[in-house]
């Protein structure tokens, strides 16, 4: 394969985020053996990016595993303190939560997953605990569909497409084809894809040239929403609610009203 970097790319700078990416919500300690099994570095290589960011104060070491430290958050605090977007959901969120009486969030798209940028939680709904910064498949969340649809161009999801439940849609075809219809209706429904008794319906938030840059959501246990309660209760609640974040962020400032 013809490697398509240019003499500017610093190939150490990659392997040094590549240690930092291979912890996760499911590997929050690892030996030195797990990252260079999980990086395809050699152990001499990882021992030295691993202590040379302990001696950067991003990773911690107990004389036997390695795990980050909250300082890796300011890696990405400099990105989400240049945005608008949460300061200007955040009321929004707070007051769709306190009408619907569910969870409500913002989230933008990251490659294949969705960001959360904002959040106001009302109650545990799933195993994993959901913050900013929390990244789910894009293709089996609300969130992740409204913004898939919102992008231009076809994506081949082929061999990309995995089973998080029985529900889970992992045909390229459905999942085209659901994306033109949530692109069509403005909004997505996801019943259980993600994980077994989670519910969510998202829609978009455009900028002012139109363009699709957010999706703001409410997520319900199945066991306590039907399906017919999304739609009739949540979902108009949720469109109102992504329209006055889109007026606020054209208008460059959040509404009084709004808090």
């Amino acid at each position: 394969m013809t490697d398509t970097r240019g003499a500017h790319f610093v190939q150490s700078l990659e392997r040094g985020l590549a240690v930092i990416r291979a912890f996760d919500a499911d590997h929050v300690q690892l030996t030195l053996s797990d990252v260079a099994r999980a990086t395809e570095l050699t152990r001499a290589a990882a021992r030295r990016f691993l202590l040379t960011l302990v001696d950067l104060g991003y990773v911690r070491f107990d004389g036997r595993l390695f795990s980050l430290t909250p300082r890796v958050l300011e890696l990405g605090y400099s990105y989400l303190s240049a945005l608008t977007l949460p300061e200007v959901a955040a009321p929004h969120l707070e007051r769709l939560a306190a009408e619907v009486r569910e969870s409500s969030s913002v989230s933008v798209l990251d490659g294949d997953e969705v960001v959360y940028v904002a959040r106001i939680p009302t109650s545990r709904i799933m195993t994993v605990a959901i913050s900013v910064g929390t990244r789910f498949p894009a293709y089996a969340t609300s969130m992740g569909r409204v913004l898939l649809a919102g992008k231009p161009d076809t994506d081949d999801w082929a061999d990309r497409l995995r089973p998080l439940t029985g529900r889970t849609i992992t045909s390229p075809a459905a999942l085209q084809a659901e994306l033109i219809r949530v692109r069509t209706q403005g909004w997505a429904l996801v019943d259980q894809e993600l994980e077994e008794g989670l519910r969510s319906i998202a829609a978009p938030i455009h900028d002012r040239a139109g363009k699709v840059i957010a999706a703001v959501n409410v997520s319900a246990h199945a066991s306590r929403v039907p399906l017919d309660d999304m739609l009739t209760r949540l979902l108009p609640a949720l469109l109102a609610t992504a329209a006055r974040i889109e007026s606020d962020l054209r208008a460059g400032q959040p509404t009084a009203q709004a808090r």
